[in-house]
């Protein structure tokens, strides 16, 4: 299946000269997103994964089908105040401002191993803030995995100490 031709580009936006990887129409699909779903999973392949950490808000879509076939937690990571419990948090910049997130403080314990998912790499700041909130609660990340990577945008430099994976790439 060609998920690209399920991607629509949105120029300009969220800003002028950003062109969004829009993957609504991905979603409207119920092949493509079967298919993505076991794609992402053979990203993973055979590894041992407790926690599936994702991104607000479009990791979200996929991150919680990836910890059910993994039979392991899901981990929602949310912009400040969208929490409700105690949580830990993490600034980071992104490619057009800077921006924070949050997870809960309980999320994770010491040792869990742990897939960070998200819809797009870009620059990476929002991943890198991600990876940091799990290595502040002694979690060990085993693969950081997207459904799109942005490759001109060199996020993969700023997770170069992960494995990472992507199914597409632009």
């Amino acid at each position: 299946m060609n998920l690209k031709s399920f991607i629509r580009d949105i120029p300009d936006f969220p800003t002028k000269g950003v062109v969004f990887r829009d993957i609504t129409p991905l979603l409207k699909d119920h092949n493509a997103i079967r298919y993505t779903e076991e794609a992402l999973l053979d990203l993973v392949g055979t590894l041992k994964i407790d926690k599936v950490v994702g991104m607000e808000s479009r990791g979200f879509f996929f991150a919680p089908m990836l910890a059910a076939k993994l039979n392991a937690g899901f981990v929602p990571v949310r912009k400040p105040g969208k929490l409700p419990f105690t949580t830990i948090r993490q600034d980071y910049d992104l490619e057009y401002g800077t921006d924070a997130l949050e997870m809960h403080a309980d999320a994770l314990k010491k040792g869990d191993r742990v897939l960070i998912h998200d819809d797009v790499l870009a620059t990476g700041g929002t991943a890198k803030a991600t990876c940091d909130l799990v290595a502040k609660m002694g979690g060990e990340i085993i693969q950081c995995n997207f459904l799109l990577e942005l490759d001109g945008l060199k996020g993969k430099e700023k997770l170069k100490d992960f494995e990472v994976n992507s199914l597409l790439h632009y």
